[in-house]
């Protein structure tokens, strides 16, 4: 029997929904910048945690929460691991345009996925990648060095999200982790949100805008990469994954007006493409 029964409409159906998914999350990253005028980068960040996080509990009708087992030492680390990349991810964006942000952080899966092989032809996917990420930081015009080096760090911390989010995976089936670790981001974040978004938190347009970008950014993708991962291979997963820094500059020139020079726009397709290849060759997926 077929491993993957839906070969032709089932598996085009799934790469659709890996392509909704990722549109979505940068959707919900690209409102989250329209709200750092009001209640700053590190306010977004925990409405996104937050509403993120309800969503999750609501999703799994709060049994993670109900359930003992799960403070687990692993889910912690994983819930330090979502509110580190969040936290930094979001003050990139602050500094930087999303297309680019979203490429630098992507360093963090393709590291996991070349390190992790044993293939010395993926060291090509290596130099690729670097020199992408070398033509974004020096060659692309007026980059923020310091919105590249948190965009990096976020991409350090997406690596020990993955490796996290894989130990957790073996605790038990389920959004359970998933759910515990987007709770425990959210009082890790809540502190650093307060202090920056104070009383522009409790905005009704402002929640709404939160709410938007938690659904967005977190239920959505969670939901269909959940139902694209039944029918689809984790090696096509992950190759359709790493167009997400390409859909990123799209969403951020459409939706926010940011444009890209022309080395900006090899930069990110060199990133794409050596992630695509490294991703395919190491056969997994970014959100197991």
């Amino acid at each position: 029997m077929d491993q993957y029964p839906l070969k032709t409409g089932g598996t085009r159906g799934a790469a659709l929904l890996v392509l909704v998914s990722i549109a979505s999350v940068q959707s919900g990253a690209a409102l989250a910048t329209t709200l750092f005028d009001e209640v700053g980068a590190l306010g977004a960040v925990l409405l996104r945690a937050g509403f993120g996080a309800l969503a999750l509990v609501l999703l799994t009708r709060g049994a993670p929460l109900r359930t003992r087992e799960w403070p687990h030492r692993d889910v912690v680390l994983l819930g330090v691991s979502v509110a580190a990349v969040n936290l930094l991810f979001y003050a990139a964006l602050a500094r930087l345009p999303l297309g680019i942000t979203v490429t630098l952080e992507f360093v963090g899966p393709l590291g996991v996925a070349i390190f992790g092989s044993r293939r010395w032809w993926d060291l090509i996917w290596a130099l690729l990648a670097a020199a992408g990420i070398i033509l974004l930081s020096d060659g692309g015009g007026e980059i923020d060095p310091l919105g590249v080096a948190l965009a990096l760090g976020a991409g350090i911390f997406w690596a020990t999200y993955i490796l996290q989010s894989a130990r957790v995976g073996r605790l038990g089936p389920g959004a359970d982790g998933a759910t515990m670790a987007a709770v425990i981001s959210t009082v890790l974040v809540a502190p650093f949100g307060l202090a920056q978004g104070g009383g522009e938190l409790l905005d009704p347009s402002v929640l709404l805008a939160g709410a938007a970008v938690g659904v967005l950014s977190a239920a959505v993708p969670y939901a269909l990469e959940i139902e694209a991962l039944r029918r689809l291979p984790q090696a096509v997963f992950g190759v359709l994954m790493s167009l997400e820094p390409a859909v990123a500059a799209a969403i951020g020139f459409v939706a926010l007006s940011q444009g890209l020079s022309l080395v900006e726009v090899i930069a990110i397709g060199l990133v794409v493409l050596a992630s695509a290849g490294a991703l395919r060759s190491a056969g997994f997926s970014l959100r197991d």
